[in-house]
This record gives structure tokens, sequence and C-alpha cells, in this order.
């Protein structure tokens, strides 16, 4: 039997991981969610779901109880009533979170309870008693069924506490024991099944379509399809691999549940989720509250708030058995389809709200250009006209002197001493900026 480090995960069967991985956090949580895995036979199923009582958190109950009552909230016939202090002079232990199993040949009794004839038939101390079934001694956890489709065909009894195990978060069980007072109690338990719906009797909602409807989830697992995936599953490398994952997994469980409710899902996604279901004409409203707990528990697991893709995801798998394939194929083709105009609707914004933060400073800046050239054509247009000035100080007398053929050559004056050579002047004698030579 391979450990949770041990699975490889792969395209196959990555879907099944994450959907356990919600129905976990669920149950530590207080919220049953209910799996049932699908897929040819040799895929896995199986094997990855057994390997996942290894990563299930621990929880608190009062010592002693085989009911698991929270300490909290106590719900047995023994507990119930108690005050906390009582309850805390009872004392609370941790245990693992419990998983138990019913095969295709349980009974009845084995599965709700029955008489315990060892203390009914006590020589010192006879008393009528309870033995507790599976279901309510798993409270607060999970109960696995392998080949669920076998027993929906061959044990109706069964089908029917299942129901009412699985009907209402939580659900509820009813012993029923000649001498016994009927007693009904709560009960917080996650189904998980899988089954091969290629063989007899066929899949399960062809069965019983009332049980295969209290599934909140149905996963379809392949078979991989990648050589290095194959050689990998069979590798000495990953048979002799150390279990380090599994503290790593449940570390991510118990911070889901301290963050289940900052990561609720929004009045949009409800919105959505109540107009697939009316213009679908989908049958089940388990579909809406199956989607609505799975959004908000994904959303904790990744610690973000759910999104459109948190949307599809579940919805791919709560439809999954709830319609036929080819409406689910348009109802996630439509889904896509909203996620392609939200994205471009949120880029369109964020470019908008850009444009709009640097509108003030494109404006600056084509105004500091407009002063720069408007500056830069008035000096140069000064220079000029004092430059001219200076090397014509008379202009109208330039002119008239032009002009007139008569008027005699001007007389050039030489410098009065002779001009020394460029190594022997100082370079602010012969380096002028723009202001010198218009002073």
């Amino acid at each position: 039997m391979k450990n949770y480090s041990q699975i490889i995960r792969h395209s196959g069967n990555a879907s099944l991981f994450d959907i356990l991985d919600v129905s976990v956090t669920g149950s530590l949580t207080g919220t049953p969610i209910h799996i049932h895995a699908e897929g040819l036979r040799g895929t896995g199923k199986t094997t990855i779901i057994r390997a996942y009582k290894e990563v299930l958190p621990k929880i608190n109950r009062i010592k002693g109880c085989l009911y698991n009552c929270d300490p909290s909230n106590p719900h047995c016939p023994e507990h119930y009533n108690l005050t906390s202090e009582e309850i805390e002079k009872i004392g609370v232990e941790r245990i693992n979170m419990p998983f138990l199993e019913i095969s295709p040949s349980a009974k009845k009794g084995s599965v709700v309870g029955s008489i315990d004839l060892k203390k009914i038939s006590s020589k010192e101390s006879p008393e009528a008693a309870l033995l507790l079934g599976t279901i309510p001694k798993a409270h607060r956890g999970i109960v696995f069924i392998d080949e669920i489709n076998r027993i929906a065909d061959t044990s109706p009894e069964i089908v029917d506490l299942l129901l009412d195990a699985m009907g209402t978060k939580p659900g509820r069980i009813q012993i029923e024991e000649a001498g016994l007072p009927v007693t009904e109690i709560p009960v917080q338990v996650s189904i998980w099944a899988a089954s091969n719906p290629d063989e007899d009797p066929g899949p399960l909602e062809n069965i019983r379509r009332q049980l295969s409807d209290r599934f909140d989830f149905t996963v379809n697992v392949e078979r991989p399809l990648d050589t290095y995936v194959i050689n990998r599953i069979f590798s000495d490398e990953v048979l002799n691999v150390v279990n380090t994952a599994t503290i790593q997994k449940t570390k991510e469980f118990l911070e889901a549940e301290k963050n289940i409710n900052r990561f609720k899902p929004t009045q949009e996604i409800r919105d959505l989720l109540a107009s697939l279901y009316v213009n679908y004409g989908i049958e089940s409203l388990r579909y809406v509250e199956a989607a609505l707990l799975g959004t908000k528990i994904r959303g904790a697991l990744l610690k973000r708030n759910p999104n459109i893709e948190d949307v599809i995801f579940i919805t791919r798998y709560a439809l999954r058995h709830r319609v036929e394939m080819k409406e689910l194929n348009n109802i996630l083709q439509n889904l896509e389809e909203k996620k392609s105009l939200i994205k471009k609707d949120s880029i369109s914004v964020e470019t908008s709200i850009q444009n709009e933060n640097k509108l003030p400073d494109s404006t600056k800046v084509s105004e500091i250009n407009e002063h720069k050239n408007k500056n830069s054509r008035t000096f140069s247009f000064d220079f000029l006209k004092k430059l001219l000035q200076r090397f014509v100080p008379n202009a109208e007398s330039a002119k008239s002197s032009n002009t007139s053929s008569t008027a005699p050559n001007p007389s050039i004056k030489a410098p009065p001493q002779k001009a020394l050579p460029m190594d022997k002047l100082k370079i602010t004698e012969y380096v002028k900026t723009e202001e010198d030579l218009i002073k």
C-alpha cells in the first residue's frame, strides 16, 4: 500500500486530489462534502482515497466518547446535555480524524448500529446498550465505500442509510432495535465512494439517481498517458521515498480551517450560479449548494477570493452527474465566455486608470516643452538681434554708404598692438559664453 508521498500526481488524477482537499477542509470546518470517484479499473482511485488517511488532521473530542463528540458541540445521548464545566471535568483528548470503510458485503447493523450483545448478555450486570456502527463512529470524519454501484444494486437498505446520512448537512441516522427506544443521532460524515461505471451493474446515476445526486462532486479519474509518469509510478526512487508531503498537506488543511470565513463567494458569483441553475433548467438545487461550498473552501485553500475560474472548476464536477455531458459542455463554454468578457473588461478598466494617472504628467511635460520652445525662440531671436547690432552698429548708415557711388572707402584701423598667439592667452580670453557675446 503506497503512502501519500509515493503517489504520482498527473493530468488524469489531479482533479481528484483537488476535490478531496476541498472535502477534507469541509469536514474539518464542520461541513461534510461527499465525493464520488469514477473511472476505469486500475486508475488508482482507491489507492489515492486510502492514502488520504495519512494527511487527515487531528480533532478534539470529549475523552472516551465513541461518538467523537465535539467538546464545544456535544451530540451523543451521553454528552449532549452536559455543561462546559462538566465536560471539562471529563476531559478532552486529541485523536486522528476518523477514516472508516463500508464494504460491499456490509449489513445494516454494522453500518448504523445494533444491540451490544456483550453487555446485554453479561452475567454480572446485563444492560441493553447500543453497539455503534460505522457511520456514527466516523462522526466528524470520512467513510469510504468502494464499488458504490454494486452496493446500490444489491443492498437497498444500506442505500437508505446513506440517503439519510447525506441528505442534509449534517445528516442523521436512526437506530431501531427491539427492546430499545428508537435513537436518532445527528452525523457529520463525509462520504467518499469509488466505482467502475463500465462494469456491471453500470454507472451509479443509472442505478439510484437519488443517491447519485447526494454526492456533491463526481470526478472522473483517467489513466496516465505519459511514459515518463508511468516510469515514475514504478521507480524504486518513488517506492522508497520518505513520507514528507503528509506534514505539509496537513498544515495546509489547518491553515484553510483558520481562513475559511475570509474568502466567501461574492454576490456576483452567487448571482452567476443562480442564473446557471435557472437558465439551464438544472434539476437539483444541490448543485448551487455544492458550488457555493466548493468555491468558498477552494478560496481558503488557495488563500484568495473566489473568482470565475473557481466557478468553472467546481461546476465541472458539481454537474458531471446531474446533467448530460452535452449540456455540461454548453454550460462550461458559457462560463469560459463570461471569463473572457470579465478579463477584457478588467484590462480595459486597468488601461483607463493608467491613462488617467499618466494624463497630468503628460500634460505637464507638454506644457514644459511648449514653454521651452517659446523661450528658445525668443532667446534665439534676441541673441541674433544683439549680435547683429554689435557688428553693424549703424545699419542705416551702412546701407546709405553701400548705395552711394561717390562715398569714400571707409578707413580701416589696425589693432593698437600685435595679436598674441593662442598659447599665450588665458582660457577666459578666447572662450566666451552666449551671455558674454550679447553683452
